[in-house]
């Protein structure tokens, strides 16, 4: 049976690990800013019809990265309100350029800053 997590502190290492190669990563950072975008698009033109879109745009990608690339299954089935905080923590750590530390801590090697850093 697996590990069961109480904080989100417990949490995040552990959905970090579930997100180990750099090509999950990648894919899931795809995704949160699709969903960014739609919903500045959405805000910005008026339409917020747009805004159903932004789900779509965000699962289509990472489960593409977990089914595909990782082989696991996504977090989301088993805590979907800690997964989304920790995909927009990923991301926005990997935007600042702090990731690498998290990944460290979370005790994934050879990440390496090339395939941490942000554009």
């Amino acid at each position: 049976m697996a590990e069961r997590y109480s904080t989100f502190a417990d949490f995040w290492p552990h959905y970090l690990r579930e997100h180990a190669l750099p090509r999950t990563r990648a894919l899931h950072y795809i995704g949160t800013t699709l969903v960014i975008a739609v919903a500045f698009y959405a805000v910005l033109s008026g339409n917020l019809w747009w805004l159903f879109a932004m789900p779509l745009a965000g699962y289509f990608f990472a489960w593409l990265a977990h089914f595909t690339v990782e082989k696991n299954r996504p977090a989301t089935f088993t805590y979907p309100l800690w997964s989304l905080a920790a995909d927009f923590r990923m991301y926005f750590l990997w935007l600042t350029g702090r990731l690498g530390p998290e990944l460290d801590r979370a005790g994934i090697e050879g990440h390496g800053p090339r395939h941490d850093a942000a554009p």
